[in-house]
């Protein structure tokens, strides 16, 4: 109950009650109600400050699923670009080699976009950076793709001519998978068995029980069969001609001699630990003009995609050699 309020009236003697005027109470009613809506706005504000709405919980978790998405998105891209380079790898390396095709250089396997800027349509959104990043990643990635298709083409037009090259080429695994322990070590940096030191290794070493067959990975002529050659021990060494030739080292025996001409797949020795070897496996090398190249992509011959890919990721792994 609101109170009642008086003042003293001189000329009366007497004290009168206090009437508050239309226009007064108005105004205490609007200084009251923007007092409440300003008190209101202010405390929203600050707690919006600090507290998420439904709403905005909502928007973070899409942007956070979407954040995920790309980060995927950019995995499987990852993925894809290191699979394309292993082909790349392949066909600037081999196959155009092998048909006196200059390679195609890096620059125009990954040209970029030139030009008008194909990306603006990303701008002025969350996180713009990421989504034009990925869609010209996508776009190199594209462009990639379609001139190593163009070089597949070729090369394909140039084998027609060329099917002795081709059955000379060192191009099958020397030891079946059948009799094969395991694929030791790869083409690149390891751990040197017996001085620890992390030095290069020129080939490939595989595992294997003593006297387990090994056999020639291409067609040519016996270069040498001996134990002449520091390290190796006991090795053979193929001529396939055309530039290669290939070499297996640490053999327990000899299925072959100088000058004899083999075919692909021919017994040619055993497995040992001869020379330089911490234990019975083959180790096996690639020359092409006289420069020892990686043996992991001449394998086509003899080998499903999918062991390859077997042998490509165990080839890789940076773990000790076997000599």
């Amino acid at each position: 109950m609101a109170k009642v309020k008086y003042y003293y009236d001189s000329e009366t003697l007497s004290y009168r009650k206090i009437k508050r005027k239309k226009t007064t109470t108005l105004k205490y009613a609007t200084v009251f109600l923007t007092a409440a809506a300003l008190f209101g706005f202010l405390s929203f504000f600050i707690i919006s400050q600090y507290i998420e709405s439904p709403k905005e919980r909502q928007m973070a978790r899409e942007l956070q699923n979407m954040e995920l998405q790309f980060e995927l998105i950019n995995k499987r891209m990852d993925d894809a670009v290191a699979a394309l380079e292993n082909v790349e790898e392949r066909d600037n390396a081999i196959y155009r080699l092998y048909f006196e095709a200059n390679p195609i250089p890096t620059e125009q396997r990954r040209a970029g976009f030139g030009g008008i800027n194909r990306y603006k349509k990303y701008e002025g959104f969350d996180n713009s950076k990421l989504i034009a990043e990925s869609n010209q990643r996508i776009d190199i990635l594209e462009k990639a793709i379609v001139v190593q298709s163009k070089s597949l083409d070729e090369i394909a037009k140039l084998a027609e001519d060329k099917e002795k090259f081709l059955e000379a080429i060192p191009a099958i695994q020397p030891i079946s998978n059948e009799n094969m322990t395991r694929m030791a070590s790869g083409y690149g940096y390891r751990t040197d068995p017996f001085t620890k030191v992390r030095k290069f290794h020129f080939g490939m070493d595989f595992t294997a029980p003593r006297g387990t067959p090994i056999y020639a990975s291409g067609d040519g002529v016996i270069k040498r069969a001996d134990s002449r050659s520091t390290g190796y021990g006991n090795h053979i060494r193929i001529d396939h001609g055309y530039g290669y030739v290939s070499l297996y080292a640490h053999l327990y025996k000899y299925n072959v001699k100088v000058n004899q001409r083999v075919k692909r797949g021919d017994l040619i020795g055993f497995v040992g630990s001869t020379g330089r070897s911490e234990a019975p496996h083959l180790h096996y090398e690639v020359f092409k003009d006289g420069e020892r190249i990686n043996p992991i992509n001449f394998y086509y011959g003899n080998l499903s995609a999918e062991e390859y890919d077997i042998l490509l990721r165990k080839a890789s792994l940076e773990n000790q050699s076997l000599d």
